[in-house]
């Protein structure tokens, strides 16, 4: 008898459920963190002819090290924080789960540890396992006051607890919004001496003002890795573009797990056509942080309890049931996301009227959907 799929597939792997954001047809969609504006016509011009420009050379393979490309982030990271940083030391994916997936594959694998504070990010773990590394979840703080705070002490207990070969951190942390102190990251790093530590610095460009960067903790310190991505800030959530600062024998090491000519040419002309336009398509933060901040307010308002946030979304608790205010707000159209967090949701800030219809629906929901407060 032939045997069934399920008896092939990796037993490390059965019974895991796949990553699964809801993509439906909504008039409201606030649930994945994409920026809601659209890329200015300008930059979408820009675009098209730096493609035209490739396109006639598609017979042939892309450029394997994505030179220019590097080059250009570099420059922009070394712009935007002030940290020198050379195209030696950047690394690019399509997305930043891919640049995550070559970290595991180089420094993770079977007998190794990753470690990562939970709540986090959920594609941690998931990228984890598919490289047959063991994950272990770190606690962060209770809820309640100073909620999903990351402490030093803790941290570090826990790190010594696992000693993990790689340790996530999240800063601004999916999905609290919660930005984390340059003493936790220092602290970890020198607590886990054969470990990997990964800052995943996805929503940085949205941090409020003094907010500080892992990247300014590269120097002298080989095992750091500050993730980024194009995704949120940029506008680019479908051109796929997720890249890496690091120590360079760090980002050499990467080409030894990388497919060959992984970046398409049309993916490096659209990123290096949109970081030349970095200063347009970053206009919409500021617009963003605003809603964003509304979003706090509003809810701090209705009685609920959010989060205040470094990224362009808000986590709010203070729910009876968030499962059911998730629902009715989807039979209004507003489409957020359900992060697994009992009497939590989690909602990304729109433009003004998209913030709008969400607070107004919260607004009508809020008295019956709130969660009893102990006297």
């Amino acid at each position: 008898m032939s045997a069934s799929l399920s008896d092939l597939l990796r037993p490390d792997l059965r019974g895991q459920t796949p990553y699964g954001a809801p993509q439906l047809d909504v008039d409201v969609a606030l649930n994945t963190n994409e920026n809601s504006y659209a890329v200015p016509q300008d930059v979408v011009e820009a675009i098209v002819s730096s493609v035209a420009e490739v396109a006639s050379g598609l017979n042939r393979y892309p450029d394997r090290e994505f030179v220019r490309l590097r080059e250009d982030l570099a420059a922009y990271l070394t712009g935007a924080t002030g940290v020198a940083l050379t195209a030696n030391q950047l690394w690019a994916g399509n997305g930043s789960n891919e640049v995550l997936l070559h970290l595991l594959q180089a420094f993770g694998g079977p007998d190794r540890v990753a470690l990562g504070f939970t709540p986090a990010y959920s594609m941690h773990p998931i990228i984890t396992r598919t490289t047959g590394t063991r994950w272990f979840d770190g606690l962060r703080g209770v809820q309640g006051a100073g909620a999903f705070d990351l402490d030093v002490l803790s941290a570090v207990a826990q790190v010594r607890r696992y000693e993990p070969d790689i340790v996530f951190l999240c800063s601004p942390n999916n999905p609290t919004g919660t930005a984390l102190g340059l003493d936790v990251v220092e602290a970890i790093y020198d607590a886990a001496p054969r470990a990997i530590v990964v800052v995943d610095e996805a929503y940085a460009e949205f941090a409020r003002p003094g907010t500080p960067s892992a990247l300014t903790l590269l120097e002298g310190r080989g095992r750091l890795v500050v993730t980024r991505t194009m995704s949120k800030a940029f506008a680019l959530a479908g051109g796929r573009l997720g890249y890496l600062a690091a120590d360079a024998e760090l980002t050499q090491a990467l080409r030894l797990v990388r497919l060959p000519y992984h970046l398409s040419a049309p993916t490096q002309a659209i990123a290096c056509a949109a970081l030349e336009h970095a200063d347009g398509l970053l206009a919409t933060v500021e617009l963003l942080k605003t809603q964003r901040d509304r979003i706090v307010v509003g809810l701090a308002e209705m009685g609920l309890d959010p989060v205040p946030s470094d990224a362009n979304f808000v986590l709010f608790g203070g729910l009876s049931n968030e499962r059911v205010t998730w629902q009715a707000l989807l039979d209004r159209g507003i489409l957020i996301r359900d992060v697994g967090l009992a009497h939590y949701l989690r909602v990304t800030a729109g433009t003004p009227q998209e913030t709008g219809v969400f607070l107004d629906a919260m607004r009508s929901l809020a008295p019956t959907h709130r969660q009893e407060q102990s006297p």
